[in-house]
């Protein structure tokens, strides 16, 4: 290969490369969108900050009660919680006799002891957290599973919405030969 072709194919990626950059600053100019000096709105009719203390928005602002699980429980959907557990099938199996994974299987998950399973190893924060698995326990788990239970190895962010969490909770209650009350 002499130099000559070797300028061409240098030729070519250049000329390959300003084309792309130029594409990129053409749509950039074709969609400018002019951005505000100040970002936010003024609200006509105001004239001046008003400051307000912390103690006076907590005195104003309004209470969201928290909605209990077992409340949450009576209009959740199997299916729905079906769809959900697809985030968690990644780690986790529920069917009986089921080969733990990265987690371990959850077949009778509800009302077991928490870190109990005896042919998974947990991390030492789960083995050493105590009680069983409640509608409470695992509402809370699945929020925040680094929060609730600090030191767990489970990496998942958890499930924000209170309906996914129920959807999920009353999808794993069904895995169970005699599945726990709702009470």
């Amino acid at each position: 290969m002499d130099s000559f072709e070797i300028n061409k194919i240098v030729a070519v990626v250049l000329i390959v490369a300003l084309v792309f950059i130029g594409l990129a600053n053409f749509g950039e100019i074709l969609y400018e969108v002019e951005k505000p000096e100040i970002a936010h709105y003024q609200v006509e009719g105001t004239e001046s900050v008003m400051t307000i203390s912390s103690e006076a928005v907590a005195e104003e602002a309004p209470v969201i009660e928290a909605v209990s699980i077992i409340e949450l429980l009576a209009s959740a959907d199997i299916d729905k919680g079906a769809k959900v557990f697809k985030k968690c099938s990644q780690c986790h199996v529920v069917e009986k006799d089921g080969a733990n994974k990265i987690g371990p299987a959850l077949w009778n998950i509800v009302n077991k002891d928490i870190g109990a399973k005896e042919d998974f190893k947990y991390s030492k924060a789960m083995a050493e957290f105590e009680g069983d698995w409640t509608y409470e326990q695992l509402n809370g788990y699945l929020l925040n599973p680094k929060k609730y239970v600090e030191g767990t190895k489970m990496a998942f962010a958890g499930l924000k919405k209170d309906t996914d969490r129920a959807n999920v909770i009353l999808y794993l209650r069904s895995f169970s030969d005699n599945p726990a009350p709702i009470e």
